[in-house]
């Protein structure tokens, strides 16, 4: 094998290697896949079969350049190539000499290099120094086969042969160590002695890690056998104890299938905990296993299996219930009192899930809760706010660590009775992730032809949840999957008025707060006027929790006083308020003073109740340009859009230049313009505006509206009528244009509304148009005429302290 180098400089075709390296005098076989990498080796082949083989400095680069390449590389020869299936060759090469790597003279379609060749260095050894290095690479050797894996025969003979210190470091290099670093290392070292002498140090700290190695391995299967022994010891300890009558151990199996027997469970569920119990007596004490098992059997045995609370259904105690918990809310309590009298008359009736939708602090919670009183039953509740695991409601499995029962199941064992009221709270506040849906889990949950065997994934067992009495509440309906909806009977809880929120206020909220700050009603007085100005000047919300957070505020100050011996007694009067919880928060909300152009009172429906909306619309000169402003969602844009359309097709009739869309530029603004606004129920309010605005006619001031419009000027129906009607009492508005299709809606109406509001009911824009602008009589045109014969005289504006909510600063 003739492995001389060449003297003078020559230019091969490069082929760049991944994680090997070749040696002078050594074969390597290797596959080669890259196109640039074939194409060098083609071209070899047509020539003199020569390669330059030199090693990337980074195996993941997969189309390296010149930086990639290591300097020092090895000069080979093809002896062999085969092509295989697609492009792949395997080829077999023959190391002859070092050679550096100068320049890349070519890198498409293949790298092509001048190298040049490299001799050896250093003087000649002394024969006693080159036989010491090479009996110290056999011994080396012979040691790195005892601990290491088994090589060839071949390869300890060609190293027990070696007379040169060179080509012997060369051999053990590329057989041996395992570190293309080390090999590129050894490579890179010219000098014979030295070469073998840096080999010889990484072969003894390759055999040091292999021995570090060997007894990690050592001590893990030391401690394997130690725990087979104590296991067996544990065995014998434990036959021991049986033969000598020392049950301690074993009687802990036999006091789980005692309490199995106990419970009387159908046959699959007792099997199933019999044959775990057995396992847990036959498991070493403590052992995970074991532990896993024993929670198990605990969880399966404190949950209700059998004991029921009996149901005392009395309605005219339950209507006490109801009433001495809730102000008003009369069709709720209809509705409850309702389902309790099929259950008493119908008890074998399952599957009745009530949901309670309703703004925050309306009383939702509080009214499952006076269900449960009044059906004399334990009441147990779920959070599922922000649940965005499935395992949350049917359970983990048990083979996972820390596993436990979902939270259906948990709050039956809490309850303490398989049949208790569970309040399921905000169910429309679940999400949706990668672990799961876990509204998709709550239907099993609520389908009471399913959850009469309702499985959770930690128990495993059938149980029973037909006899629930399942109650929901969200806040909206609208994120709630349709599905899991129709399982549900809706009760709607809408926010409470001015008179009602007086009414709990003194009822309850001021009762509740006086006896939790250790007060009374001598020793602090609060008269009706200083509620009806917090309801009015610094609460806004559809329920009562802000509200009786003032009355907490006004006792601790009471509080503070009478504890520090000031005073025995407190007043608070409306003109002690602000010296006590600081200047009104919000302003008193009232309709404009004049009937403007371009300027109609709207009405919205908020998740705090109902309130005014004013529209305001500006017409100027300019080419068309339409301008939205007021943070307005898609649907109100959309909104405009429409009414604009609207007003064009009409123009001719309403008296309106035909062609303003294109001398006239239109601003429509909605005043807060911080507060984002939208919904499909302010196309009216828009198109009355945007007609008054280029008509230069005045809306009247007394007057609001609400609806949707079409593009042939229909008025579509809206939702919240309740809440919009009491914002405009509220505001001083005498009559309201309702749609035609909302009329049924009245029912529903406030009495106190019904007598100082007049509802006017519209299917076109046309009554709108003639209720809502005032035009001149004196125009004698057949518009005016209709509008005057449909326009009567309104009431007389209620006589009340009126208040509505703005944004908090």
């Amino acid at each position: 094998m003739n492995t001389q180098a060449p003297r003078e400089n020559t230019t091969l075709p490069l082929l760049p290697l991944r994680g090997m390296v070749v040696f002078p005098g050594t074969l390597l076989n290797f596959d080669v896949g890259r196109k640039k990498s074939a194409f060098a080796i083609n071209e070899s082949m047509k020539a003199d079969q020569m390669l330059f083989l030199v090693a990337q400095k980074d195996i993941r680069t997969e189309e390296p350049t010149a930086e990639n390449f290591h300097v020092m590389g090895t000069v080979a020869r093809i002896r062999q190539l085969l092509h295989v299936s697609g492009e792949n060759i395997k080829v077999s090469v023959e190391g002859l000499f070092r050679a550096r790597l100068c320049e890349i003279v070519q890198e498409d379609p293949y790298f092509v290099a001048a190298v040049e060749p490299c001799a050896e260095t250093g003087r000649a050894p002394r024969a006693a120094t080159a036989q010491a290095l090479l009996r110290q690479a056999q011994d080396l050797v012979g040691e790195y086969t005892e601990i290491g894996p088994k090589l060839p025969e071949e390869l300890l003979t060609e190293i027990v042969a070696g007379k040169e210190p060179g080509k012997t470091a060369d051999y053990i290099a590329s057989n041996i160590l395992p570190q293309q670093e080390d090999k590129q290392t050894a490579l890179e070292e010219l000098s014979p002695v030295k070469r073998l002498t840096l080999v010889l140090r990484m072969l003894r700290h390759e055999i040091e890690v292999l021995r570090l190695e060997q007894e990690i391995a050592q001590k893990v299967q030391e401690r394997i056998d130690k725990g087979q022994r104590d296991y067996y010891l544990r065995e014998q300890l434990k036959t021991l104890a049986e033969e000598l009558g020392d049950q301690s151990e074993a009687d802990e199996s036999a006091r789980y299938h005692q309490a199995v027997d106990k419970l009387a469970l159908p046959e699959e569920s007792a099997k199933k905990l019999h044959k775990e119990a057995d396992r847990l007596a036959r498991m070493p004490q403590g052992s995970h296993e074991a532990t896993v098992v024993r929670s198990w059997l605990d969880a399966c045995l404190t949950l209700p299996w059998n004991k029921e609370s009996k149901d005392k259904i009395d309605l005219a105690q339950a209507q006490k219930v109801l009433d001495a918990g809730h102000y008003g809310m009369k069709k709720v309590k209809d509705r409850i009192l309702e389902s309790l009298a099929v259950r008493k008359l119908a008890p074998e009736q399952k599957g009745q899930i009530l949901c309670l939708e309703g703004p925050p602090g309306v009383g939702k919670t509080t009214i499952a809760r006076a269900v449960a009183k009044s059906l004399g039953r334990r009441f147990a509740r779920v959070s599922l706010g922000g649940i965005r695991d499935e395992a949350d409601i049917r359970g983990h499995r048990k083979t996972y660590i820390g596993a436990m029962p979902g939270r259906v199941l948990t709050a039956l064992t809490q309850a303490g009775t398989r049949n208790p009221v569970l309040l399921l709270d905000e169910i429309d506040k679940m999400c949706e992730s990668y672990q799961g849906d876990p509204s998709a889990a709550l239907l099993e949950v609520l389908d009471a032809e399913q959850n009469h065997a309702f499985r959770d994934h930690y128990i495993e067992l059938p149980f029973d949840l037909s006899d629930v009495l399942f109650i929901t509440t969200a806040n909206n309906i609208d994120t709630i999957p349709a599905p899991l909806l129709d399982r549900m009977e809706l009760i709607e809880l809408p926010s409470y008025t001015r008179e009602e929120k007086f009414q709990i206020a003194k009822r309850h909220l001021l009762t509740r707060q006086l006896h939790t700050h250790g007060l009374t009603r001598r020793t602090l007085k609060v008269s009706d006027a200083v509620l009806y100005d917090l309801i009015d000047f610094y609460t806004r919300e559809a329920g009562v929790r802000r509200l009786e957070r003032q009355i907490a505020a006004l006792c601790r100050k009471a509080a503070r006083v009478i504890a520090a011996g000031e005073q025995k007694t407190v007043s608070v009067g409306p003109e002690q308020l602000e010296s006590l919880l600081g200047p009104h928060r919000f302003r008193p909300e009232s309709i404009p003073s004049k009937d403007e152009v371009g300027v109609v009172t709207g009405l919205a429906w908020t998740s705090v109740g109902g309130e005014t909306m004013p529209v305001e619309v500006a017409v100027l000169d300019g080419s068309g340009k339409v301008e939205l402003t007021g943070s307005l969602g898609d649907v109100m844009k959309e909104s405009a859009m429409a009414a604009i359309s609207y007003i064009r097709s009409k123009a001719d009739a309403l008296g309106i230049a035909h062609d303003f869309y294109k001398t006239k530029d239109l601003h429509i603004h909605v005043p807060e313009g911080a507060i984002p606004k939208d919904g499909p129920s302010a196309g009216v309010t828009m198109a009355t505006a945007l007609t008054s605005a280029l008509l230069g006619l005045p809306v009247r001031r007394d007057i609001a509206m609400t609806g949707e419009i079409t593009l042939r000027g229909r008025v579509l129906p809206i939702g919240g009528l309740r809440e919009k009607s009491m914002a405009a009492y509220r505001a001083g508005v005498r009559a309201v244009i309702i749609p035609q299709d909302n009329q049924p809606d009245l029912a529903e109406v406030d009495k106190v509304v019904k007598e100082h509001v007049r509802f006017i009911p519209a299917d076109h824009m046309d009554t709108v148009l003639q209720n809502a602008i005032l035009f001149p009589p004196q125009a004698g045109t057949a518009r005016a005429e209709a509008a005057a014969q449909t326009a009567p005289p309104l009431p007389v504006p209620p006589v009340a302290h009126t208040s509505a909510p703005v944004v908090e600063q």
